[in-house]
């Protein structure tokens, strides 16, 4: 590829075009990297016309990568890669007790564990900045793999035998009904009476939605699915109004109302719901995610009995 009359590549502008990238967005990396969105579509621009490469296709509202823009994409996450060890490491020789950790969180795990672990961390480790991504299980995983987390939660295992991981949270689906639900005053529910039910699930970039599929089908039957939704408390209000029947973890299901909905133990099988943080055991970790680590194991451990795999 010619690049004219020499190129100087600013870091930065390779971690701009990285995040449009992987955001598939101006407007959305702009928010991502706290710049404006004309600094952002400059510098694509410019990379563009030193470059001499169209790197985006721009179709109405939507943007994908040029064939040019996807074989750059794959060098400059080699060298933004690099430069992260690089600055990582250093950092560490100068035991500066700074730094940034990017954390991926399905939606539903979020609210109910992290805040106050974020709260205590930043406590003791105030220069240290953390951003979070809420996305389904599934996401959170490749984002990891890829790098553009250091750290992700997920619904254990991981698909990936690249990964550490630390389980934090042992706990089963249970089901959801109606009050007024024939099944509403029973002890516990095996699968198989589901059959003829309809379903409100997770969508399907939530490991929860392929798992549940999976053992109704084991269970013998394919669930009728009547509507799908990344956010579990429309789940439980869809199940409020006698739209359908949902499967919710347990830690969920504790905070919900017992007028409006009836929360039962679901059996034959018990589907299991495993927390776990995961991060690649072959990258450089930081200060700041080495620290988030093991001070959320340690207090993870405490409150809910986790352990490291």
């Amino acid at each position: 590829m010619s690049m004219g009359g020499g190129i100087a590549l600013d870091i930065r502008h390779l971690q701009y075009f990285l995040e449009v990238a992987r955001l598939r967005s101006f407007t959305k990396a702009a928010q991502s990297m706290f710049i404006t969105q004309p600094t952002i579509s400059k510098t694509i621009k410019s990379l563009e016309e030193e470059l001499g490469v169209t790197l985006f296709d721009r179709i109405g509202k939507r943007i994908e990568l040029t064939d040019a823009g996807k074989v750059i994409e794959l060098q400059a996450q080699a060298i933004v890669k690099s430069f992260q060890s690089l600055s990582s490491e250093l950092s560490d020789l100068m035991n500066l007790k700074k730094g940034h950790i990017r954390i991926g969180l399905p939606p539903m795990v979020g609210s109910s564990f992290f805040p106050r672990v974020i709260g205590e961390f930043h406590k003791a480790f105030p220069d240290v900045t953390i951003q979070l991504f809420e996305d389904g299980a599934k996401k959170v995983e490749q984002d990891v793999e890829a790098g553009a987390l250091d750290i992700g939660v997920i619904v254990l295992p991981p698909v990936g035998d690249m990964f550490e991981t630390f389980l934090f949270v042992e706990e089963k689906l249970n089901l959801l009904v109606h009050p007024t639900h024939a099944l509403a005053d029973c002890k516990e529910v095996p699968l198989s009476a589901l059959a003829e039910e309809a379903f409100v699930l997770f969508r399907e970039d939530f490991t929860l939605h392929d798992r549940i599929i999976a053992e109704c089908v084991r269970a013998g039957f394919q669930p009728r699915v009547v509507y799908e939704s990344s956010q579990w408390d429309l789940i439980s209000e869809m199940v409020a109004a006698n739209l359908g029947v949902a499967l919710l973890p347990e830690a969920i299901c504790r905070d919900l109302d017992s007028e409006r909905l009836r929360v039962l133990p679901l059996v034959d099988p018990v589907i299991p719901w495993h927390l776990g943080m995961i991060w690649r055991n072959d990258r450089y970790l930081s200060f700041a995610a080495r620290e988030w680590i093991s001070f959320t194991q340690r207090l993870l451990r405490t409150e809910y009995g986790g352990s490291r795999r």
